[in-house]
């Protein structure tokens, strides 16, 4: 990654991304900070995530918030909803959106996993 700078797209209320953005600081990592709902992401950009991540676009959505359970998601993509329409669905509600993200130009991490991120943050730098 060579000191490259991330996006790092969060909740700032959302303790998982607080923990994620302590972790950052303390392992040096350079990146500009987004706040997921003043700065909701676009439909093209969630496209380009969903290709770089090679993530099912299921993963992008926060199926422990409210939004998730009041659009009946669960439901929705046992009927076979399509990644068009989840895109719609996702840049329209950044609460929606699975948080924190952070996205370069060779990879997307979606969610905090202390591991995944040391992988791809540290040891590819």
């Amino acid at each position: 990654m060579a000191n490259e700078t991330v996006l790092f797209v969060e909740y700032p209320r959302c303790s998982t991304c607080r923990k994620a953005k302590k972790w950052l600081d303390e392992h040096g990592v350079l990146y500009d900070d987004r706040h997921i709902v003043e700065q909701r992401p676009t439909a093209d950009e969630l496209r380009a995530w969903l290709q770089t991540s090679e993530l099912p676009v299921r993963r992008f959505f926060n199926t422990s918030g409210k939004a998730y359970r009041e659009l009946g998601m669960k439901d929705r993509f046992a009927a076979g909803i399509s990644e068009e329409e989840c895109l719609a669905l996702l840049s329209e509600d950044g609460m929606l959106v699975k948080r924190p993200i952070v996205v370069s130009d060779s990879f997307v991490l979606v969610g905090f996993r202390e591991a995944e991120w040391e992988q791809r943050l540290l040891n590819e730098r």
